[in-house]
């Protein structure tokens, strides 16, 4: 197999899989050699985030890596065969477009994917492990990803309460690199949530809930700090976007809580979201000035319009996609003749001396130099011809009408 991926992600492996085999930075330049070692494979890089762990491979067997894969993270390759899909030529080449485009990452079109795979590149690169086709391939997929972001829409419109909590905190802020975020809970949603507004880079991301250890969970996944609920009221003020999602019957902020908050914050505004079911938030609390509170309707009316948008973009993207692999693959194929181009060029060289060296000494010898021309191109002739001509007199009648028309197209005889 020559060009192949294998690994895991978020849609295949849950977290505490997708944490044993995470390749650390400080590690990952002598994974790569030892990848490479003892002819496992020809070239190699390797993509490790939160949510995926990626080899791109050229030239060896996918068991084989593998199982490099497994023993390398003191794991039985049976562990980790649920968890694993391997994709050959064409599909590896599709998935690697799609990765860098982020229509494969857990927020959709998001652009930090982009970053982290010109990262492995270049330590792979450093390694000494990315060859002619590896290079080539991240070489045009950078290029698809960068179309696919400049003509479409991916990235550009919120499909998730989460995602478009992001696009309105983003409208009330300027930098949300500057801005602290509290997290209320510790579910699906709140997870979700963490996942876009790390994904902004903010100065802080804290998790409040009632189970410390769960807090402490999903905070170390974004390297944030853990604070139990009842604590709640000491670090509200803190925070400049609040986003609350708990299975609580009452409201765990009231209108009095958030008041002391703002007179701390010295009405600095603060940013809420409530995507509970019944509310975390009590609904007075909007009536405030310096917040901006807005509730699971809210942010419904802004995916609903985004759907269709998301939706072309996507089908945008996917056909820019499958037009590239097409021609990375129609690279790959004229790759793999390049041995048998080389062997024809050997054999006509070595004709082309014989004849010269024959034209050399009959003229050397005084022959007419038109007689030595005309025996020297004839020479040529025939030599080329003769392979083809002799494996169509020795064809069968059934594949001579085959043979024949691939030596018309060959030699574009008629």
């Amino acid at each position: 197999m020559t060009l192949f991926a294998l690994g895991l992600s978020h849609t295949t492996a849950p977290l505490p899989v997708r944490e044993r085999v995470v390749f650390h930075v400080e590690k990952l330049f002598d994974a790569l050699g030892e990848l490479t070692r003892g002819q496992r494979v020809a070239e190699a890089a390797i993509l490790s985030t939160c949510n995926r762990t990626e080899l791109y491979l050229s030239a060896g067997e996918p068991q084989t890596a593998a199982e490099w894969f497994a023993h390398y993270h003191s794991l039985q390759p049976d562990e980790l065969r649920p968890y694993l899909y391997t994709l050959p030529q064409d599909q590896a080449v599709r998935h690697t477009f799609r990765v860098a485009s982020g229509l494969d990452s857990m927020v959709f079109g998001e652009p930090q994917i982009l970053g982290q795979m010109k990262e492995a590149v270049r330590t792979a690169e450093a390694a000494g492990t990315l060859g002619t086709v590896l290079h080539k391939l991240f070489q045009r997929t950078f290029a698809v990803a960068k179309e696919v972001r400049s003509t479409t829409q991916v990235g550009a419109n919120s499909v998730s309460m989460a995602a478009a909590a992001v696009k309105l905190a983003a409208r009330i802020f300027p930098s949300l690199r500057e801005q602290k975020v509290l997290l209320i809970g510790a579910g699906e949603m709140i997870e979700l949530a963490a996942t876009h507004f790390a994904a902004q880079g903010p100065a802080r991301i804290t998790v409040a809930n009632r189970t410390l250890e769960r807090a402490h969970a999903l905070a170390h996944r974004f390297a944030g700090h853990a604070v139990e609920l009842r604590e709640l009221s000491a670090h509200l003020q803190d925070h400049d976007i609040v986003v609350s999602c708990t299975a609580s019957s009452l409201p765990i902020l009231g209108k009095g809580l958030v008041e002391r908050a703002l007179r701390a914050r010295k009405h600095r505004p603060m940013f809420m979201v409530d995507l509970a079911v019944p509310r975390d938030i009590e609904a007075e609390v909007a009536e405030l000035d310096d917040v901006f509170l807005y509730t699971v309707d809210d942010l419904q009316a802004i995916v609903q319009g985004n759907l269709d948008a998301r939706r072309s973009s996507l089908e945008q993207a996917e056909a820019i996609i499958e037009t590239q692999v097409g021609q990375f693959m129609h690279w790959m194929q004229a790759r793999a003749s390049v041995p048998l181009i080389r062997q024809l060029r050997e054999q006509g060289e070595v004709a082309r001396q014989h004849e010269l060296e024959r034209a050399l000494k009959h003229l050397q010898r005084g022959d007419d130099p038109k007689t030595v021309l005309e025996a020297l191109s004839q020479g040529l002739t025939n030599k080329l011809l003769h392979a083809p001509t002799q494996a169509l007199n020795e064809s069968a009648a059934e594949e001579r009408q085959a043979l024949a028309a691939l030596i018309e197209r060959l030699y574009r005889s008629r």
